[in-house]
């Protein structure tokens, strides 16, 4: 019997003036793991009379994850965190009971064309950590712990796995795991996994059971423990996930909770703009958009 519960496919989601592909949240898989929002950002090339260019808005009750492939976004928060984030490179803010932050195209940059990879992914806070107070921190490419075996390279980008720790000062058990291969190999590393899981195709392909799997696809494993696939030549994946929280978690627009009474608030809070301001980014925001809270 497969051990593939579910294929997620990209589905294209505005950001404003850019196209992501988005994974999670899924109307039949919400959440793996801690795991419960992941966009596939790219690749674009902008020219040089465009930007990336994300304004200040708000977060509660979770940490994102910033993970680039090519280009470079300049971070900024109310924490005074001033940081360029560059490919390798792991961008991990804490929103805990209330961030804002600013993303954009570093001035140096902002007259050059500019290509734009990667993936921002959200990690959901434990239900006793959701209103802790707000961290930031940046990990740089050579701080995360990479290792291979035979024709196969893994990295640690986040979590815990294989007997190693990633310094991402992470709150939950989790795991993302980047695998690359050269080489048709084997992959059995199902024994190092845990909870849940999803294996996420950037490029190449990957076989299970006599399928063959290509680029823009998450799939999710019906139990972690058995995660053995066939890597094709010149791929890359990314697997991610780890133990599920108990609780529902609730998400509407940047706002992840298990309490809709907490995000409601969080949103009438932006509304009257009351949030912190990010010092040297003041005067622009993105205002909160009309939709119904959702389920997660």
């Amino acid at each position: 019997m497969s051990n593939i519960k579910l294929i997620i496919e990209e589905r294209a989601v505005s950001i404003g003036k850019f196209m992501v592909g988005r994974l999670l949240p899924f109307r039949q898989k919400r959440m793996v793991g801690p795991f419960i929002y992941i966009d596939h950002m790219g690749p674009v090339k902008l020219n040089e009379r465009e930007n990336f260019d994300v304004l200040p808005h708000p977060h509660i009750g979770l940490s994102t994850l910033t993970f680039l492939f090519e280009g470079s976004i300049m971070h900024r928060d109310t924490l005074g965190n001033e940081v360029e984030i560059k490919p390798g490179a792991v961008n991990w803010m804490t929103a805990g009971k209330g961030i804002v932050h600013s993303e954009r195209t570093p001035e140096y940059l902002r007259d050059s064309p500019l290509y734009m990879h990667g993936l921002q992914i959200w990690v959901a806070l434990p239900k006793e950590l959701e209103q802790m107070e707000p961290e930031f921190s940046h990990i740089e490419e050579q701080q995360i712990p990479g290792w291979t075996e035979g024709d196969l390279q893994f990295k640690l980008v986040a979590g815990e796995a294989f007997g190693r720790k990633s310094p991402v000062p992470v709150f939950s058990m989790l795991f993302m795991l980047e695998i690359k291969s050269k080489t048709k190999q084997t992959v059995n590393i199902g024994d190092q996994l845990f909870g849940e899981a999803g294996l996420y195709i950037l490029n190449g392909a990957i076989e299970s059971e006599g399928y063959v799997y290509d680029p823009k696809q998450l799939l999710v494993a019906k139990d972690s423990t058995l995660c053995e696939f066939t890597i094709q030549e010149n791929s890359t994946v990314y697997i991610f996930g780890g133990d599920p929280f108990p609780e529902e978690r609730f998400i509407d627009w940047n706002f992840v909770s298990s309490s809709k009474e907490l995000i409601e608030d969080a949103k009438q809070k932006w509304k009257a703009q009351s949030f912190d301001k990010i010092e040297g980014d003041e005067t622009e925001f993105i205002p909160y958009p009309t939709f119904k809270l959702k389920g997660v």
